[in-house]
C-alpha cells in the first residue's frame, strides 16, 4: 500500500517547510519534496493534509499507563493505555515499570517482551526501579527498593529477553557502577535518577556510560549556586539527554525554557503518565501505592508527593511552545528525534525523510492531534 501526503506544512527537527509532500510505501517514507506532487497514479491513497502541520510520530521514553489502565496490569491493560497515547500522537512507546518485588518485575518484563515481539510500536521496557535512593524514591514503594546486585540484574535481563531498553539507577548506591557497566555492555541505556548524586558523582556516572537523566529536576537535588547538582552536570555533557515532564506542574515552563537553551537538541519530552492520563480524577494506584488525582494532578495518597502525571505528548508540545516559548521545531525534536537518538534508533525514527518509518502526526493550528499514522497505517482519526 502506498500513500501520498500532499499540501502539508512539514515540521520536524530540521525545521518547517510549507507545501510539503511525502510518498510512503508500506511502512517507510520513500520520497519527499515541496511544490508539485508526483502524479496521482503513483499512490494507492491520497491524503490531503490541507496546510496543517505534519510531524513525525512522537516517541515516549517514559510512561506508566493511561485511560484508567496501568502498564503493570497485563497485556490488555497495556494495549488499552497505549490506545489513549496513540490518539494523542505517540506512535512508539517504552513501557516503564515502577518498583515492585523482583518476581513481579520479572513477570511484567516478560509480558512486555511478548508484546514487543508482536507489536513494533512497543519499543521495549524501562525499569524505573528498584535501584533507587530511598530518600528520593518519589512514587516508589520503599519496601521494594534494592541495592544493585549482579544476580538480581541477571534475573531481570533474562526476564526481558533482549527487550529492556533502559534502567534508572541512583549512582550513589553500592555496586551501581558495576551494574552500569553490565547494562552498557548489553546495549541498555543507563539513566541517572531518583538520586542524591551531586555534580561530581553525576559527571562520573556519565563518564561511566550513563546517557540519560530521568525526569530532570524531579527526584534529585536541584540547582544551587554552590552545589550545581546532576542537572547542571547533564547540561555540560553533550553525551547526555535530559527527560522533562512538561505538564506545567513538575517543571515550571520558564525552567523548561532554561533547559532547552542549556542543552539544545538534548531534551526529551516524556509523559511519565500514570493510569489517569486521558481519564478522570479519582483514586488510582502506582505499583502498590495509592494515588489520588485532583484537577489532573496525581499525588501519593495523603501526601504532597507527585505520582507521575496525567500528561499526553501533544499537551507537552503545547506547553513547550505556548508557555515555555520553545520553537516548534525544537519542541517537536524533543518528542521525536531526540528520544530516538537516546535509543540508538535515529536512523529509522524521528524525521519526515526518505528511509524513515512512516510515522506521522497531523496537527491543527492549536497543536491538537487530528490524525495519526504508524508504519503507514492510520491509527487515529479525530473525524
Amino acid at each position: 500500500m502506498s500513500i501520498l501526503f500532499s499540501k502539508a506544512r512539514k515540521l520536524d527537527a530540521t525545521g518547517e517547510v510549507d507545501d510539503f509532500w511525502m510518498l510512503v510505501d508500506d511502512d517507510t517514507i520513500t520520497a519527499t519534496g515541496t511544490g508539485t506532487t508526483p502524479t496521482l497514479g503513483d499512490a494507492d491513497i491520497i491524503v490531503d493534509v490541507g496546510g496543517r502541520s505534519l510531524t513525525p510520530g512522537f516517541i515516549d521514553l517514559h510512561g506508566h499507563g493511561g485511560g484508567g489502565f496501568s502498564f503493570e496490569d497485563g497485556a490488555d491493560a497495556i494495549f488499552a493505555a497505549l490506545a489513549v497515547h496513540r490518539a494523542h500522537g505517540t506512535t512508539r512507546s517504552v513501557i516503564s515499570l515502577v518498583t515492585n518485588p523482583l518476581s513481579e518485575l520479572e513477570t511484567q518484563l516478560g509480558v512486555v517482551a511478548e508484546l514487543a515481539a508482536s507489536d513494533p510500536l512497543i519499543l521495549g521496557s524501562h525499569l524505573e526501579g528498584p535501584f533507587l535512593s530511598p530518600a528520593r524514591r518519589g512514587a516508589h514503594n520503599p519496601d521494594h527498593l534494592l541495592e544493585p546486585q549482579p544476580a538480581e540484574l541477571d534475573r531481570l535481563l533474562d526476564a526481558a529477553r533482549g527487550t529492556l531498553r533502559q534502567v534508572t539507577i541512583a549512582p550513589e548506591l553500592p555496586n551501581a557502577f558495576e551494574l552500569c557497566s553490565v547494562l552498557v555492555e548489553n546495549g541498555i541505556v543507563v539513566a541517572v535518577g531518583h538520586t542524591e548524586a551531586d555534580f561530581d558523582l553525576s559527571r562520573r556516572s556519565f563518564d561511566a556510560g550513563a546517557r540519560l537523566l530521568t525526569h530532570a529536576f524531579n527526584a534529585m537535588p536541584g540547582i544551587d549556586h554552590r552545589a550545581p547538582g546532576p542537572v547542571v552536570a547533564a547540561f555540560e555533557d553533550d553525551r547526555v539527554v535530559l527527560e522533562l515532564i512538561l505538564d506545567g506542574e513538575h517543571v515550571h515552563p520558564d525552567v523548561a525554557a532554561l533547559a532547552f537553551r542549556s542543552a539544545p537538541g538534548r531534551i526529551a519530552l516524556v509523559t511519565d503518565a500514570m493510569a489517569a492520563a486521558g481519564s478522570h480524577d479519582g483514586a488510582y494506584a502506582i505499583g502498590s501505592l495509592g494515588v489520588e488525582v485532583h484537577d489532573g494532578i496525581a499525588h501519593i495518597t495523603g501526601t504532597d508527593t507527585l505520582a507521575g502525571s496525567t500528561l499526553t505528548q501533544d499537551r507537552a508540545l503545547r506547553v513547550a511552545v505556548e508557555r515555555a516559548g520553545v520553537s516548534p521545531a525544537a519542541a517537536v525534536e524533543a518528542l521525536t528525534l531526540t528520544p530516538a537518538r537516546v535509543l540508538g534508533l535515529e536512523r529509522r525514527y524521528g524525521l519526515l525523510a526518505p528511509g524513515f518509518a512512516a510515522d506521522a502526526v497531523q496537527l491543527d493550528s492549536q497543536w491538537n492531534v487530528e490524525r495519526v499514522w504508524a508504519d503507514g497505517v492510520l491509527i487515529h482519526s479525530g473525524a
